[in-house]
C-alpha cells in the first residue's frame, strides 16, 4: 500500500538534531575501544543538544494573539490564532500536515503542534487553528488555560504535509484509509477540508480511536467530512453502555472488516499512537 505520513513522522512529533555546521566536524577513528566509543557516543549527544538549542534561540518568532481558546471535547482544546498582522506565515502553510511551535507566556519549552486547519483558511481569514490536549505540567496546559487576546509567539511553518500527489489521479488510487487517534485527528482534519477528490473514489474511510464518546473531538464536523466523500468509524476503547459502534482499537476494528485491497492501487494515511501505526503500516 502507499503510506502518507508526517514529515517528520506522525503525532507526537519530534525534531532531529543534528551537529551545527558552526561546531567542529568529527571524524570515528577505525580502532575505538568500548570505552572511546561510549565517550564519543555521549560528546556528539551534548553537541547535538547545543546545536538544537543554538537554532532555536535563532528561529524567527512570530508574536500573535489568540482570538478563541474552547473546549473541544474531554482533556482537548480548540485554539486559534490571529495572523492577520503576519500574512507570510500565514501563507506559508501550503499542505496538510504541517506543524509548527508555539511557545506561551511563562514557559521556555514551546510545543510542537500541527495544524488543524486547512491551508485554504490561513489564505481566507488569515487564522491557524490547532487542536490541543492539555496535559499537566507542560506548556500545552498553559495555552489552553489562556484567552482571547492573550499573545503567543509562532516559529516557522515546518514539514513537507502530506504528500497527496502520491494518491492521485483518484480513479488509479480508488481506496483510501486513514487511521487516526485522539489528538492524532488534528491534521487528518486540515487533510479532508483541505480535498484529496474523495467523492471521486470508491472507498475512503477514517478510522477514528478515542478512549470514549467524550474524548472525541470534531464529531460538529462528521456529517461534512461524509458528503465530501469520506466515511467515518469511530472506535471507542473504552466506550459506555449506550454505544453501539465498534470498540478497542482501530486497528482491531479494521481487521474485524475482513474485506480485501488492491495494495497497489490503496492509499494509507496514519497519524496517532505509534503501536496503530505500526499494526497498520
Amino acid at each position: 500500500m502507499s503510506s502518507i505520513a508526517l514529515s517528520p513522522a506522525p503525532l507526537p512529533l519530534r525534531t532531529h538534531a543534528h551537529p551545527s555546521p558552526l561546531l567542529p566536524p568529527m571524524s570515528i577513528p577505525r580502532h575505538l575501544t568500548l570505552h572511546h566509543r561510549q565517550s564519543y557516543h555521549h560528546h556528539r549527544r551534548r553537541l547535538a543538544v547545543a546545536a538544537a538549542a543554538l537554532r532555536q534561540d535563532i528561529a524567527v518568532w512570530t508574536p500573535a494573539p489568540l482570538s478563541f481558546v474552547e473546549p473541544a471535547a474531554k482533556s482537548l482544546f480548540h485554539v486559534t490564532v490571529d495572523l492577520s498582522d503576519s500574512p507570510d506565515l500565514a501563507a506559508s502553510h501550503n499542505r496538510a500536515g504541517q506543524y509548527l511551535q508555539l511557545k506561551v507566556p511563562d514557559s521556555e519549552k514551546p510545543s510542537f503542534l500541527a495544524i488543524a486547519s486547512p491551508p485554504s483558511l490561513a489564505a481566507g481569514k488569515g487564522v491557524f487553528e490547532f487542536l490541543v490536549k492539555s496535559v499537566a505540567g507542560s506548556s500545552a496546559e498553559i495555552l489552553c488555560g489562556l484567552k482571547r487576546g492573550d499573545v503567543v509567539e509562532l516559529g516557522p511553518v515546518m514539514g513537507n504535509g502530506f504528500d497527496v500527489d502520491r494518491i492521485q489521479p483518484p480513479e488509479e488510487f480508488p481506496t483510501v484509509l486513514i487511521f487516526a487517534t485522539g489528538s492524532g485527528i488534528s491534521p487528518i482534519r486540515s487533510l479532508i477540508e483541505s480535498g484529496f477528490s474523495a467523492s471521486k473514489r470508491s472507498d475512503v474511510r477514517l478510522y477514528y480511536g478515542a478512549r470514549n464518546h467524550q474524548r472525541m473531538a470534531y464529531q460538529d464536523r462528521f456529517k461534512d467530512w461524509e458528503s465530501s466523500g469520506v466515511r467515518i468509524v469511530p472506535v471507542l476503547s473504552q466506550p459506555g453502555d449506550d454505544w453501539k459502534g465498534e470498540t478497542g482499537y482501530v486497528q482491531a476494528a479494521f481487521r474485524r472488516a475482513k474485506q480485501s485491497f488492491n495494495p497497489l492501487s490503496t492509499g494509507v494515511v496514519l497519524c496517532g499512537q505509534k503501536q496503530m501505526t505500526e499494526v497498520c503500516h
